[in-house]
């Protein structure tokens, strides 16, 4: 089953969103910085692993450089990380969305 939802990193006062799948991976993971709410990751699963898939080294850094790096752990635990909550399927997919329109710009 798929879940929604977010942590706060205080260290860097970003906002983690992740879509995780039913055995806690990330499938799509979004981050904004709290100071302005602009994006600096939008990142997906699929994406990454039809780079690997088909493409070179150089489509891989210049996707990570572009769209920033999926979690590439397993997201248990989330609970008990700061301002952790569920949020739902639209709000994410809204985040989503504007994250890559505005990465996508300035790409």
């Amino acid at each position: 089953m798929t879940i929604w939802f977010r942590t706060h990193y205080e260290g860097e006062d970003l906002w983690l969103y992740f879509e995780a799948d039913d055995e806690g991976w990330a499938t799509r993971h979004v981050e904004v910085r709290g100071k302005d709410s602009r994006p600096v990751t939008a990142a997906s699963l699929e994406e990454v692993l039809h780079l690997r898939d088909h493409a070179d080294l150089a489509a891989m850094g210049r996707y990570e450089r572009h769209y920033g790096v999926l979690a590439e752990a397993a997201l248990d635990g989330w609970q008990d990380q700061p301002q952790a909550a569920e949020i739902s399927a639209e709000e994410f997919e809204s985040l989503w969305v504007e994250a890559r329109r505005i990465l996508g710009a300035s790409g």
